[in-house]
């Protein structure tokens, strides 16, 4: 097995060494696989727009679903690019149209919690804290089952200089990082179903009105007084992104409950509706009902 690990990595070391439009072509062979052979989650991603998106017909529905899956397999690619993508290419295509948002929390000694979706190139949102020195960068993950992808991805989420906490853990380094007088920024992906024990918030989103959210990252900036920013995400074209900074609040304590979390899903629901083809649409947001599981 660890044999096998390391000739695939150096498969995915050679192969993407070719730039992204080459690489590109692949997406397409990805795409048809996914979407016309495998069919690869197609009654969720189905089921989910049109319950999103009464209002569209089938063919407006077929056209954001199929958009959806290309995109999915560029996110594959771009994700796998990381390899070879250098600091100043990555500024370049995952560009942060307002640095000084987050210079001025960090100025004043305010660390930033930074909460994004599965929208647009997540995987290269870790790039921003190349825009900052002397600010400890850090992402929040769920563990990977099988220890070599889990090795693999947490290389891929490290590349520049990122320090990776897992999720059960990660209260554990904050509480470190203020104690040594870091000041450090957190980033997190907020926008995927909680599990049943975590049902705790619900709000309107995307036509459905009992929606539940993750209020972790709200609780964790809350406890610990951090600053809360949204990561805005737009895909501009293949390969290049344009992100602002949105601050919610400078100190999170002094927010009432669920106010962050709420301000999240509508900025999020936002961002989604700009170009509903950019989210995960192949996940299954409403499996949970609130009036069986949280009663």
């Amino acid at each position: 097995m660890v044999v096998l690990y390391y000739l695939l990595y150096a498969f995915i070391w050679l192969l993407f060494w070719l730039p992204l439009p080459i690489l590109y072509g692949i997406s397409y062979i990805l795409y048809f696989l996914a979407y016309y052979v495998v069919k690869y989650r197609r009654k969720v991603v189905r089921n989910n727009l049109t319950s999103c998106f009464p209002e569209k017909s089938e063919e407006e529905i077929i056209d954001i679903e199929k958009r959806f899956y290309l995109f999915f397999a560029d996110t594959a690619i771009e994700t796998l690019k990381l390899i070879h993508l250098s600091k100043d290419e990555i500024k370049e295509r995952f560009k942060i149209n307002n640095p000084e948002e987050l210079e001025r929390l960090f100025e004043k000694g305010r660390s930033v919690m930074i909460v994004l979706g599965h929208y647009g190139s997540w995987e290269w949102s870790p790039s921003l804290y190349l825009h900052y020195h002397g600010v400890t960068g850090a992402e929040m993950y769920r563990p990977i089952k099988n220890p070599y992808l889990n090795k693999f991805f947490l290389k891929l989420r490290s590349i520049y200089g990122t320090e990776t906490l897992p999720k059960n853990e990660s209260y554990r380094y904050i509480v470190k990082y203020l104690h040594e007088g870091k000041v450090f920024g957190l980033g997190l992906i907020a926008d995927q179903t909680p599990s049943i024990p975590n049902l705790h918030f619900w709000t309107h989103f995307l036509n459905h009105p009992d929606t539940p959210f993750l209020n972790g990252p709200e609780r964790i900036a809350r406890k610990a007084d951090l600053a809360f920013v949204y990561l805005d995400v737009k895909r501009v074209k293949r390969g290049y992104y344009s992100c602002d900074l949105i601050t919610l609040a400078e100190h999170a304590k002094e927010t009432q409950e669920d106010e962050l979390t709420q301000r999240y899903a509508e900025l999020m629901e936002r961002t989604i509706l700009r170009d509903p083809a950019y989210w995960l649409w192949s996940h299954r947001r409403w499996k949970h009902k609130r009036n069986k599981e949280t009663n």
